[in-house]
C-alpha cells in the first residue's frame, strides 16, 4: 500500500517509455520517471519514493523527498502569496506546500516563518499545510517522566512563555522566566519534561531536571578545566551570554553546578573565575 505524501518502499513492476510503474495499492501503478529512477535498478526491485500529485494532478513517484511529510509538525517559510488561494511554503521539494487561506489562523506574509501541520485536504485529496495545528496533537496524556529528554518545537507565545509541539506529539509549555534568552518561532530543540500536569499537558525545561541536571554539568565544567590547564575565565559573575556560548547552558544552571563543586572541593572561586583545587598527598 502506497501513501500520498510520504516516503514508501515500492516494488517496480513492469518499464515503459516514461519510466518505472511501481506497485501502489489501492493507489494503482504508479510512475517514476525514467529521469528519477536510480542507477542498477530493474523489475521486482524495491524502490524508497515519495508519492505527490504533479501539476496535472496526477499521482507520481520520485526520489527527491521534502523536509517533512503528511502527519509531521515543522516550521516553513513563506515564499510566495497567492490572493484567490493561499500561501505556498518552501519545503525543499520542486513543488511549493500550499497552505491555504482557509488553514490559516492569521495572515502570513512572504518570509514569515510559520509552524504548520502536513495532510491530505479531504475536499481536493491534495498534499497541503495548515497552521491550525493543535488539533492535529495528542489528547491522551503522555507517558514520559521527570527527566526525560524531549524534541522540542517552538509553536508561539504565549502570556507565561512559549507553547511547544513535544516530539512531534503533544503539547507543552516552556515558561518565560526559567529561559535566559528569547527563542525563535519555529526553532527545534533538545528539552526535558519538567513536570507531567493533570490536562495531559507537560511543562518543559531546556535544561535537564533536578540532580541530573547539575552532575552532567559540573562533569562537563571538569572536563573543560582541566582541559584548559586547570583554570577557567568564567564564574558566578559571568554573563548568562558568555556561559551559554561555553556550555550551552543558563547562568542558573551553572551557578548551581559550581556550587556543587565547591562544596566537593574540587574548584575554587577566583577574581578571574574558577581553578581546579590540587590534589596533596
Amino acid at each position: 500500500m502506497a501513501y500520498l505524501g510520504k516516503t514508501n518502499s515500492l516494488v517496480v513492476v513492469r518499464d515503459s517509455d516514461y519510466g518505472f510503474y511501481l506497485d501502489g495499492g489501492e493507489l494503482g501503478e504508479i510512475l517514476l520517471p525514467t529521469r528519477e529512477v536510480p542507477e542498477g535498478v530493474e523489475q521486482g526491485d524495491e524502490v524508497d519514493v515519495f508519492i505527490s500529485r504533479d501539476s496535472e494532478d496526477r499521482i507520481v513517484a520520485t526520489v527527491t523527498k521534502p523536509i517533512c511529510e503528511v502527519e509531521d509538525f515543522a516550521a516553513l517559510e513563506v515564499i510566495s502569496v497567492n490572493p484567490r488561494i493561499g500561501a505556498f511554503l518552501d519545503w525543499k521539494f520542486p513543488k511549493d506546500l500550499l497552505l491555504p487561506f482557509r488553514e490559516q489562523t492569521q495572515k502570513v506574509r512572504v518570509g514569515e516563518r510559520v509552524v504548520v501541520h502536513v495532510m491530505i485536504d479531504k475536499k481536493s485529496d491534495r498534499i497541503v499545510a495548515t497552521t491550525k495545528t493543535n488539533r492535529f496533537l495528542d489528547r491522551y496524556k503522555p507517558e514520559y517522566d521527570v527527566g526525560d529528554k524531549v524534541i522540542l518545537l517552538i509553536q508561539d507565545r504565549s502570556p507565561l512563555g512559549y507553547n511547544v509541539i513535544v516530539d512531534q506529539k503533544f503539547r507543552g509549555l516552556l515558561f518565560e522566566d526559567s529561559l535566559d534568552r528569547q527563542l525563535r518561532i519555529g526553532e527545534t530543540l533538545d528539552g526535558y519534561i519538567a513536570d507531567l500536569r493533570e490536562d495531559g499537558k507537560l511543562n518543559l525545561s531546556l535544561e535537564p531536571v533536578g540532580y541530573g541536571r547539575v552532575k552532567t554539568l559540573t562533569e562537563k565544567i571538569m572536563a573543560t578545566l582541566e582541559a584548559k590547564g586547570g583554570s577557567l575565565n568564567l564564574g558566578d559573575k559571568s554573563s548568562p551570554e558568555d556561559i551559554r556560548a561555553a556550555f550551552g547552558t543558563s547562568k542558573k544552571a551553572f551557578k548551581q553546578a559550581l556550587g556543587s563543586l565547591y562544596r566537593d572541593r574540587v574548584i575554587r572561586l577566583t577574581s578571574q573565575g574558577i581553578e581546579l583545587v590540587k590534589k596533596t598527598d
